[in-house]
């Protein structure tokens, strides 16, 4: 049986999710079609199936999306796009007249292996952040606060980061299913 492959171009995302799946995975970094959705279910399962559709092997992808209580989960899954337009410093000043700042952030894995497909998810609750703190971490993470911490993921050590990660709630998940036994 071919490997399984984990569909990113981020590196950040690539070592994150080996360190907390704390086993070795292929990297393939495919340019797919995404869907444009505030969702991220429909997104993740479009990329398991287009990108073992171009592998012809299982596959694993993964979808974060930020939600914003105040504006009804915007930008969701589309948060990406946000940032490249917007950075952390142009979605905190969009929030600063919002007196609810509370947010949510989800991770999706998808697997796929041409006959199974499964999805495994992870969220954490917290708050956007006034200003953007921290150096470490990647996307969004020096503007998420998590419950229970007064530091953003980007003011975390990677240990610590972990203990909040909605990504190792996703793939505590997806190591418990069994799919990755015969992957």
């Amino acid at each position: 049986m071919p490997p399984l492959t984990f569909i990113t171009s981020s590196e950040n995302k690539f070592a994150e999710a080996v360190r907390l799946l704390g086993r070795p995975l292929a990297r393939a970094a495919l340019a797919l079609d995404e869907i444009q959705e505030t969702a991220l279910a429909p997104v993740v399962a479009h990329k398991a199936r287009s990108a073992y559709a171009r592998l012809g092997g299982p596959v694993l992808v993964e979808d974060t999306g930020l939600a914003f209580a105040a504006w009804n989960g915007l930008p969701g899954a589309l948060v990406k796009w946000f940032l490249s337009s917007l950075g952390n410093e142009g979605i905190c000043r969009l929030l600063r007249h919002e007196s609810n700042r509370a947010a949510t952030a989800t991770t999706i894995f998808g697997y796929y292996d041409g006959a199974l497909y499964r999805a495994f998810s992870g969220s954490v609750e917290g708050v956007i952040t006034e200003f953007p703190r921290g150096t470490r971490g990647f996307g969004w993470d020096r503007i998420f606060q998590p419950a229970g911490s007064e530091r953003t993921f980007a003011e975390m050590p990677p240990e610590e980061k972990d203990r909040f990660s909605m990504r190792r709630l996703a793939i505590e998940q997806l190591r418990e299913s069994g799919v990755l036994d015969h992957a």
